[in-house]
């Protein structure tokens, strides 16, 4: 039983080879793609909009599976920068001399 069907092949195909002409670019930014492994990605991503046979991302399955494990960690507090600081304190100023 094929992974992916053959959709899904077509798109990966037409994205190979507009990345080979230099044509192909990426979603928001729409810079040129140079990378295979990005065309590759972009022809799946595709072929999942359209509704063709293509097993899920590895990034999705993994989150899903740590996220059970895994105990939720505590962020620290980030300490403020000095310009923060001392808006703050002209601003707390202000509010007293009104």
């Amino acid at each position: 039983m094929p992974r992916y069907s053959k959709k899904a092949g077509k798109k990966v195909e037409r994205a190979m080879h507009e990345k080979k002409r230099g044509t192909l670019k990426s979603g928001r930014s729409g810079k040129k793609v140079t990378s295979r492994k990005q065309a590759i990605a972009i022809g799946l991503s595709e072929a999942r909009r359209e509704g063709a046979k293509v097993p899920k991302k590895k990034s999705a399955a993994k989150k899903t599976a740590t996220k059970k494990k895994a105990a939720p960690k505590k962020k620290a507090a980030k300490k403020k920068t000095a310009k923060k600081r001392t808006a703050a304190k002209k601003k707390s100023s202000r509010k007293r001399s009104r």
